[in-house]
């Protein structure tokens, strides 16, 4: 295991129960934890994208702060789903968000995951033209993305422009070099997983997926991703990719997380992303730090990976999560041969 991050889906509540109580908590906390992160040594900080949802939804403006507060730690999304995004937009913001990050940005993208409300990406001015699926149009979009990530011009300059135009078509500015070799995307299948191999972009595997043969989670996990690596080397890319795992693990190390997470028992769990889609959702771990090492050895997608994000319960306040990324950091990280 390389890197280890976090992953916040940013909730907030109304409720006196929550340290997270409104969208500008969300934010501002979600800044403050990333510094936190880093400080403690952390690898990443990474956050999850939901629309309609009380929950972080407009991720640039975040990454932007995160990235002039930080100086180190990679600051990522995983996912932003591409149903909803302007491709040619989203380079733009991508690449001013980069540059101010000093090139740390590592987005993670998707399809996304089931909605709030209904179909909407509709809302957005977005609609699969006839035949095509919501699907094939996010594919569609990140494919329009990347190729504008690559810096080549495209667009037939103006004869009479109101600035001076260098030589050639132009491309889309800022451009911010080498981001479209950090762009990731997050597969719930093993067939996606293959396409983003062939399209040159790391792999996020997350805490569920499309149930394909009936195993454990982490197995089918580890399943896609040796699959994804294939297909990779089978592609040709010069690099080596990056592939990523989620996982809620809790280190308990002091009265208050046996408290919050002590009691609690998991196993895979089986639900339904719509009336077709089975898939299967993964256990959370929490324990004392020896017992949570067997545990996590014995995961087979962690093993398979180079990077770990740790999905923390944002709604308990930065104090309480820093402590829980430290946790993991100090007692239980080395022993899976972190650093």
């Amino acid at each position: 295991m390389k890197h280890i991050g976090f992953l916040s889906f940013g909730h907030w509540t109304p409720s006196p129960q929550s340290q997270t109580r409104t969208a500008s908590d969300a934010l501002l906390q979600s800044i403050e934890l990333a510094v936190a992160a880093e400080e403690l040594g952390a690898d990443g900080a990474y956050f999850r994208v939901h629309h309609f949802a009380r929950q972080l939804a407009s991720p640039f403006p975040l990454l932007a702060a995160v990235g002039a507060r930080t100086k180190r730690i990679e600051i990522g999304t995983a996912v932003i789903d591409m149903r909803y995004e302007n491709p040619l937009y989203m380079a733009e913001d991508a690449g001013a968000a980069d540059l101010i990050a000093g090139g740390r940005l590592q987005l993670g993208i998707s399809r996304g995951s089931p909605e709030q409300v209904i179909e909407g990406y509709r809302y957005f001015g977005y609609a699969p033209p006839e035949g095509v699926t919501d699907a094939e149009m996010a594919r569609r979009h990140t494919e329009v993305f990347l190729e504008v990530l690559r810096g080549q011009g495209f667009a037939q300059p103006n004869p009479r422009p109101m600035f001076p135009n260098p030589p050639g078509l132009l491309r889309l500015e800022p451009f911010s070099e080498g981001l479209r070799e950090r762009i990731w995307w997050g597969a719930a299948t093993n067939a996606t997983a293959q396409w983003a191999a062939k399209l040159g972009m790391n792999l996020q595997s997350s805490t569920l997926k499309i149930d394909e043969s009936g195993k454990p989670f982490h197995v089918q996990q580890a399943e896609q991703i040796r699959a994804y690596r294939a297909a990779w080397k089978e592609a040709g890319h010069a690099r080596t990719p990056r592939v990523s795992v989620s996982r809620s693990i809790f280190a308990l190390v002091n009265d208050m997380d046996r408290a919050y997470f002590g009691r609690s028992e998991s196993e895979d769990q089986i639900g339904f992303l719509s009336e077709k889609e089975r898939a299967i959702f993964g256990r959370s771990y929490a324990a004392e730090p020896d017992a949570l090492i067997a545990q996590l050895k014995t995961d087979e997608a962690i093993a398979e990976a180079d990077t770990l994000l740790l999905t923390v319960p944002n709604q308990l306040g930065v104090d309480y999560n820093a402590h829980v990324i430290e946790a993991i950091l100090k007692h239980v990280a080395p022993g899976l041969g972190w650093r």
